[in-house]
């Protein structure tokens, strides 16, 4: 009696140890995932405030001497959540009053989309490459492959500004679709996928007399379609939020992206600036909604035939 009495009592403590584990665990992941909100639910409250409401609340923060310089804020500014009266005359602006936001935006979805089809595109034909040639020069060339990915996009900004100097591209579009189109990123993720498919399906369809190009299109494709999704929602959020790029290799601004010329809103624009952000996060925010369960398969592997 007391043998069991003492194992239910130990069970009884190893159960409510984890129950404890698992509500700090919870409680912090909950702490962080509000941190991480806050700025996008700020966002999102205060597009819907008018421009005075703006103004008053933050206008010490965005405020500037005569010379154009910053001033010092002497007094403490409180974020505010919820607007004192509920206003869409800043999206009213944004949409149907300044054409400039909608064409700037036009302008984002111009570079982004172009780049995320052509990337995958040719990193699917790359990475079946990789996939079926055997020898020393492909795992040479996947290794460079694997450290450029590596590196980060500063460090080859000065080569690419080069060459598209060089290609006399330098203020047009082809600076910034050329170098996106060619990005080794999905050439890697989508090598590593296709690794994983059994090599005795492959040899199956040689004997059932398929080519390489059927073979590409019949058994790697679908099988590789929550890597496919993944691969283009990640393409697809670098590039809408690309900065370096249009900055340095389009002095044009009538070419600039929207990811820019949110930077460039001035102090009187405030409320716009809370407006055009919501507007610009909400195609990231669907194809993330859309594909997020594409997403994890993708990312971890989980959709691909194990032999």
């Amino acid at each position: 009696m007391k043998q069991e009495r003492r194992d239910k009592f130990l069970k009884i403590k190893k159960r409510s140890k984890k129950i404890t584990r698992t509500l700090i665990l919870f409680t912090i992941a909950l702490g962080f995932a509000i941190i991480f909100l806050l700025p996008t639910v700020l966002t999102i409250t205060n597009s819907f405030m008018n421009e005075t409401e703006i103004n008053a609340n933050y206008g010490k923060i965005f405020a500037t001497t005569e010379k154009g310089g910053k001033t010092f804020v002497s007094e403490t500014v409180y974020i505010k959540f919820i607007p004192n009266k509920v206003s869409l005359e800043q999206y009213s602006t944004t949409l149907f009053k300044s054409p400039d936001y909608l064409f700037k935006f036009w302008n984002s979805v111009v570079y982004t989309v172009p780049i995320m089809i052509f990337q995958l595109v040719i990193a699917l034909l790359a990475s079946y490459g990789f996939m079926r040639l055997k020898g020393r020069l492909k795992e040479i060339l996947f290794f460079v492959y694997i450290i450029i990915c590596l590196m980060p996009y500063q460090v080859t900004l000065v080569p690419n500004f080069l060459v598209a100097k060089w290609l006399n591209i330098i203020d047009t579009r082809w600076a910034i679709w050329l170098p996106g189109m060619f990005s080794p990123f999905a050439v890697y993720l989508l090598t590593k996928y296709m690794k994983r498919i059994p090599t005795s399906i492959i040899e199956a369809a040689k004997v059932d007399g398929a080519g390489e190009w059927k073979i590409f299109l019949k058994i790697c494709l679908p099988l590789c379609k929550g890597a496919i999704y993944s691969v283009a929602i990640l393409i697809f959020i670098d590039f809408w939020n690309m900065v370096e790029q249009p900055l340095i290799l389009l002095a044009d601004e009538y070419l600039h992206p929207l990811s820019i010329f949110l930077s460039k809103i001035n102090s009187g624009e405030i409320g716009l600036a809370f407006a055009v952000a919501c507007v610009y996060m909400v195609p990231s925010l669907l194809i993330f909604l859309y594909g997020e369960d594409y997403l994890v398969e993708g990312i971890s592997y989980q959709g691909g035939v194990k032999g």
